[in-house]
């Protein structure tokens, strides 16, 4: 069961517990691709839309709510939200995309599929499969991944290469992938992620007992660790990708992501970048709206370009 927004912007429906579907409400639309306007020198847009609100209050559903089983061509922004993302922050994320021509799937993910790997897998997996229902395949689809959503990203693309030839339809119709504030480095900035976003005020305890809980159960969680590293190093995903960063994230190394995107680069993956001296871990769009904002729509231009490419 869907409900619509107010105004009819667009319907929310609950596809699972942790994916929420949000589908642009056009008319005659249907046929969106990537397509720069010619308003701005610097923006660039996928068949763009009216603006929407950050928190829209739903109303009853209506007849319009057939529209979620009618297909559509538009192009699908998955989103994965970082741990604790609350519905005012991940609106506005939401509505650049609506803003851009897309409907915008949210993937949300929670501690435990994190601290046990294996359920993270099974987590993975179930979105892979949603992503290859009718509604879904065949579209276009854009990654934004945000903090711990980078981690839930690297566990669908394991199950794409450990069964190319089964999931290898998904890996073609991603057309670009996105990081914001991605962890990487040590199992320490794991650990401090971990104490910042679930009990701020204990966080070095937390800290201490997450390193613990990995030294206890290595097996079961580093070493799975390990292996997603590898998955995203030799990601089965080249499309053109994007890196937000800061010099001051203590759950990101930026040496360490500056090698990742020089062996994508060496790969002969096109990859782009924004890294800040001082910013906030997965808030670099408040932090920076207006840098943010024209890294995105400088970004949204090449995949225009290689888009036009591939079809030439």
């Amino acid at each position: 069961m869907s409900e619509q927004v107010r105004g009819g912007r667009f319907t929310v429906r609950k596809i699972r517990n942790s994916m929420t579907y949000y589908q642009a409400l056009l008319p005659g639309a249907g046929d969106h691709t990537l397509c720069p306007t010619t308003d701005s020198q610097t923006s660039t847009a996928l068949c763009p839309i009216t603006s929407s609100s950050a928190e829209p209050s739903p109303a009853p559903p209506s007849s319009q709510d057939q529209s979620d089983s009618v297909p559509t061509s538009r192009p699908l922004l998955i989103f994965f939200s970082w741990l604790g993302a609350q519905p005012g922050a991940v609106a506005k994320y939401r509505d650049l995309y609506l803003d851009q021509g897309m409907d915008v799937l949210l993937v949300q993910s929670s501690v435990m599929h994190f601290l046990w790997p294996r359920w993270g897998l099974d987590h993975g997996l179930e979105v892979l499969k949603v992503l290859e229902e009718p509604q879904f395949s065949g579209r276009q689809v854009l990654v934004h991944a945000s903090s711990i959503g980078g981690y839930t990203f690297t566990q669908l693309l394991t199950h794409i290469s450990q069964r190319p030839e089964k999931h290898a339809g998904l890996a073609t119709r991603v057309i670009g992938h996105i990081y914001d504030s991605l962890v990487v480095g040590t199992l320490e900035h794991m650990a401090i992620g971990l104490g910042r976003t679930l009990v701020p005020r204990f966080e070095g305890f937390v800290k201490n007992m997450a390193l613990l809980y990995f030294w206890l159960f290595k097996t079961h969680t580093a070493d799975l660790y390990n292996s997603s590293i590898q998955v995203f190093h030799n990601s089965p995903i080249t499309a053109p990708a994007l890196f937000f960063y800061s010099e001051n994230d203590a759950m990101c190394n930026p040496d360490t992501l500056e090698n990742v995107i020089h062996l994508w680069r060496k790969r002969g993956m096109s990859v782009e970048s924004r890294k800040w001296k001082e910013s906030i871990h997965a808030a670099h769009m408040r932090c920076h709206p207006e840098d943010y904002r024209s890294s995105l729509e400088k970004y949204l231009k090449l995949l225009h370009s290689s888009s036009l490419k591939a079809k030439m």
